[in-house]
């Protein structure tokens, strides 16, 4: 081997690995580089004042408490609680928002909202979340009634908007879906992820409950333990009852059960979440998985040849990092799955038509997702803003082939979630 060859070999690998290095780093979250992470202060106990002013809501009045009312119980000695340099060996103390980008339900135009303000005030309760996320959605039921029920008694709720998609950036996107799903509690659109970083996390949605000295006593990933996190909700403020020697607080804190929408939140999905996008979607059955620009796919005639929990792509299609978008008439996704319920993270530039089947026919009123219609014997939805459309909502699971035909129009299909 020549020197000269050796030397192109040489450029060309360095080439390859400077390419895929650029690659890796232009998927990471922007971070700012003075985004400092910052500890909240500690409750300071020389002063124990209570403060039970509310937080003015920008959706109105919420709705009535989905979750049983709760007997009071007898007031409780302050020295019944663990003291904070006891707390300190336990847990970390909370961090403080970071680099905010916008702010909803806190009053007047963005007023800004702090962790800290509420340390020796109040409990917090801390969510990351994101709108098109549905597990976050399934939640949200239980988040809007702790807020109704325990707000006047000292918790506070804080949303922390966490965005998966380029589109959840967008601030009335998030307002719309705050008004949408009746989030009455302030909100915090953390753009950069520098307050997900500061807490460390790496889920949606995830909750953090922090007791009136400022730590962090309790945390949950995902779904479900309702009842779990209510009865911690309810040990927190006791605690903070006593701390402040508030006495006579009804209708607050004792034992009781969650509401049985709990139930609800159970998963039969045996197919794992899909991504359109070139970044991540392995899930591509034809086609140049992670590669970016136009491709012209062909998928299988038959359903009978699609591998289950891969989905196929007809006609043109332009690959990104985050989506895949139509670019020809009557282009098609086909999917084999498993699962009770199926929802598509999806947008249209202009209202975009598409046409539902699942196993080749329409879907019927019984099973079809709150966003279908039925009009002229088939299953249609409008796509328009970036969201979560749901498709499919059965009363059981099975196996399945979902096709969506886009008759006319550029659609951007970002994943698939199912339930």
């Amino acid at each position: 081997m020549t020197s000269l060859l050796r030397s192109i070999i040489l450029v060309v690998a360095l080439a390859l690995i400077g390419g895929a290095i650029f690659y890796l780093e232009s998927q990471k979250t922007a971070r700012p580089t003075d985004a400092e992470v910052v500890t909240v202060m500690p409750r300071d106990t020389s002063t124990t004042t209570p403060d039970a002013t509310p937080i003015k809501s920008e959706v109105g009045p919420m709705p009535a408490p989905i979750l049983p009312a709760l007997s009071a119980p007898s007031v409780i000695a302050a020295n019944s609680f663990l003291s904070q340099a006891e707390k300190a060996k336990k847990y970390k103390l909370a961090k403080e928002i970071t680099t905010p980008d916008g702010f909803i339900n806190t009053g007047g135009d963005g007023k800004p909202v702090t962790i800290g303000e509420y340390i020796g005030k109040k409990v917090v309760l801390v969510d990351f979340w994101t709108y098109s996320c549905i597990n976050c959605q399934r939640t949200q039921p239980f988040l809007n009634a702790w807020w109704s029920k325990y707000e006047k008694d000292g918790l506070v709720i804080i949303g922390i908007h966490t965005p998966e998609f380029e589109f959840e950036k967008d601030f009335q996107n998030v307002k719309n879906a705050v008004t949408e799903e009746k989030i009455g509690y302030p909100v915090v659109l953390d753009n950069d992820f520098s307050t997900w970083y500061a807490y460390e996390n790496r889920f949606w949605p995830r909750k953090y409950l922090i007791d009136i000295d400022g730590y962090i006593v309790y945390d949950h990933i995902g779904e479900g333990a309702y009842a779990e996190t209510e009865k911690k909700i309810q040990e927190l403020l006791a605690e903070r009852m006593a701390v402040l020697n508030i006495k006579n607080v009804s209708d607050v804190i004792g034992s009781g059960t969650v509401s049985p929408i709990d139930a609800t939140t159970q998963t039969f999905a045996v197919t794992s979440e899909i991504y359109f996008g070139a970044a991540r979607n392995e899930a591509l059955g034809n086609g140049q998985k992670n590669e970016t620009g136009l491709q012209t796919l062909t998928a299988p005639e038959k359903s009978v040849n699609l591998f289950p929990n891969l989905f196929y792509l007809s006609g043109k299609w332009n690959f990104t990092n985050q989506y895949a978008e139509s670019r020809s008439d009557e282009a098609h996704i086909s999917l084999k799955y498993k699962a009770k319920n199926v929802f598509f993270v999806a947008s249209a530039d202009d209202a975009t038509q598409i046409k539902i089947t699942r196993d080749g026919v329409p879907l019927s009123a019984s099973f079809a997702g709150d966003d279908v219609r039925i009009e002229n014997e088939e299953s249609i939805v409008t796509v328009k803003n970036s969201k979560l459309y749901k498709l499919i909502e059965d009363s059981s699971a099975g196996e399945h082939v979902l096709e969506i035909t886009i008759p006319e129009g550029n659609l951007k299909a970002f994943t698939f979630t199912f339930g």
